[in-house]
């Protein structure tokens, strides 16, 4: 039985992240922490001999040096690599930038665990006057502006991940090649929910670990049967 594989990873550790801030479509920067989670996991796809035809991630910064540090180890800098905003982290709304502790002091623990666990609730929606709307970053100039979030859930995040699957990175899984995606909790979580057909409320408690490659393998049918964190 012929059997393929995609690689998939959520970038190393952010300096938002060490300080605890709601993130999303904010570009910060990989902490020294991440940096080496990156190298630490790119040495780990290198010892199973792992080969990429292909690599995805999102328009932000930490997935995009995460994925050069892997590439870079696999000695293949040259792959070519596709960067879409779909792949980009969850939009946090008017949380993006906040200490989630103090947000927790404010609004209560039971609310922002329905902001950041639930599948279909928005967190307070942000504004296009607001100076965090990515419509203002010129990276994302060629969208319609109604394409641009201005806070998302879980569902909303799915409705731009799967469709840039099934019309871009599924349609090279049928040829058999090698791909690695590198993006975000929150995406690849939606990607993952989509593969093995969870439920909405399962998915919620479902962790991902920074930079810690996830292995899909699919079958001849090109139909995932398995997935597992590589050790």
């Amino acid at each position: 039985m012929t059997m393929n594989k995609i690689v998939l990873i959520r970038h190393g550790q952010s300096e938002w992240n060490e300080l605890n801030k709601f993130t999303g479509w904010h570009d910060a920067k990989l902490s020294q922490k991440g940096k080496n989670e990156a190298k630490k996991a790119a040495m780990l796809l290198k010892k199973h001999k792992f080969f990429f035809n292909f690599a995805y991630t999102s328009m932000l910064k930490r997935a995009i040096y995460t994925l050069r540090y892997i590439l870079d180890e696999l000695n293949q800098p040259w792959l070519s690599v596709k960067k879409s905003w779909r792949l980009n982290e969850r939009h946090y709304g008017a949380l993006e930038g906040l200490n989630k502790d103090e947000v927790i002091e404010k609004y209560g623990e039971k609310k922002v665990i329905l902001w950041r666990r639930s599948f279909n609730i928005t967190p307070p929606m942000i504004n296009i006057q607001d100076q965090r709307f990515p419509g203002n970053d010129i990276r994302y100039s060629n969208l319609n502006i109604n394409e641009i979030p201005l806070g998302e859930s879980l569902e909303i995040t799915a409705k731009r991940v799967i469709p840039y699957w099934k019309e871009i990175i599924y349609p090279e899984l049928k040829k058999n090649k090698k791909i690695l995606i590198v993006a975000h909790g929150n995406s690849l979580r939606a990607l993952i929910q989509y593969l093995k057909k969870i439920d909405n409320k399962e998915i919620l408690n479902l962790d991902i670990p920074t930079a810690t490659p996830i292995i899909f393998d699919f079958n001849e049918k090109h139909v995932p049967i398995k997935w597992y964190y590589l050790k």
